[in-house]
């Protein structure tokens, strides 16, 4: 993770706002000392954030869970980790040239990314009655996300406000899960990762960032079954990542320049998943795996893998509910 999060800020810091066309039209009103650097700084932002969301906003958004908990008095916490089967660029082979764009095909390293997250849910309402089962439940659900403070040789990494962030959302129930009818319930979850600040050196460039922040908003349809010791779960959704930043900058070498800008990019993605549970009392061990796929990523340099590639996700981790 920490891996991960180091490439994205290096790399934003020559990036330039992203432009839906290649090359970015926004990297050709700079000078021509800068206009390579702002390219591939550009397509390696937008490379790495998809991959970051995924890692952030995962399948379900309580592990497990496909159904409402019943009204008040119910809830339920997991701790998890979330790791996808990422691509990270091969940056000490990436040249960035002085005389104008250059498109570069960009080698990659296949290696999975994690981050630890946990979720809660609170039962709100239980729903009408229909039959054996009932409708419209309400659940209050959320999560926890915690960026540590880094500091290195070559990097300082700065979250603000403690470096813990909380998202909310809310899950309505479609179907109350019974003896004989699985739960199906709809779900929608903001999660942000904490806000932060920057400075490294790496290479011909000294840098800042500021302000850099990740949105995940999500919904999810889903279904859930326990059947004795056992519990089987599956959804389908989508998510939206946004992300952005505030960079300045200084290059050294091989023409000492200095300039600042923006970075950011929204991509939607769908995703779909499935999950297998053991019920050991008050305590559910859960295993989770999905795929994320969609979106359009358009890059003027080549990579050995697509930016909007489909990618596998998986979660385990620990469930307590009452």
């Amino acid at each position: 993770m920490h891996q991960i999060l180091r490439t994205s800020f290096v790399l934003a810091a020559f990036a330039a706002p992203l432009a839906a066309q290649t090359p970015n039209a926004n990297c050709s009103g700079r000078s021509t000392a800068t206009q390579d650097a702002c390219e591939k700084a550009t397509d390696l932002f937008s490379f790495i954030m998809p991959q970051l969301g995924t890692s952030l906003a995962g399948g379900s958004h309580t592990l497990g869970l496909g159904s409402t908990l019943g009204g008040l008095g119910h809830f339920a916490i997991a701790a998890r980790i979330n790791a996808i089967r990422g691509d990270v660029p091969a940056l000490g082979s990436l040249n960035v040239g002085a005389q104008g764009r250059s498109s570069s095909n960009i080698e990659t390293n296949s290696q999975f990314l994690g981050l630890p997250a946990v979720d809660f849910a609170l039962g709100i309402f239980k729903g009408l009655p229909l039959g054996i089962t009932r409708i419209g439940g309400v659940d209050l659900i959320g999560s926890a996300s915690y960026m540590p403070e880094v500091a290195t040789d070559d990097v300082t990494l700065t979250p603000a406000d403690g470096g813990l962030k909380i998202g909310l959302g809310a899950r309505v129930g479609l179907l109350e899960q019974s003896l004989l009818v699985p739960g199906v319930s709809f779900s929608y979850l903001v999660r942000d990762l904490p806000v932060t600040s920057l400075a490294a050196s790496a290479g011909n460039a000294d840098f800042a960032i500021s302000d850099f922040s990740l949105k995940t908003t999500s919904w999810r349809l889903a279904a859930q079954k326990n059947l004795l010791l056992f519990q089987f779960a599956a959804g389908y959704g989508q998510d939206t990542y946004t992300s952005e930043a505030e960079i300045d900058i200084d290059i050294t070498s091989p023409v000492p320049v200095s300039f600042a800008t923006s970075v950011g990019q929204e991509m939607k993605r769908t995703t779909m998943y499935g999950s297998f549970g053991l019920n050991l009392l008050i305590a559910k061990i859960v295993a989770e795996v999905g795929q994320v796929s969609g979106g359009e990523v358009a890059t003027y340099n080549a990579f050995a893998e697509a930016a909007n590639k489909s990618r596998l996700y998986g979660s385990v981790g620990v469930r307590v509910s009452f």
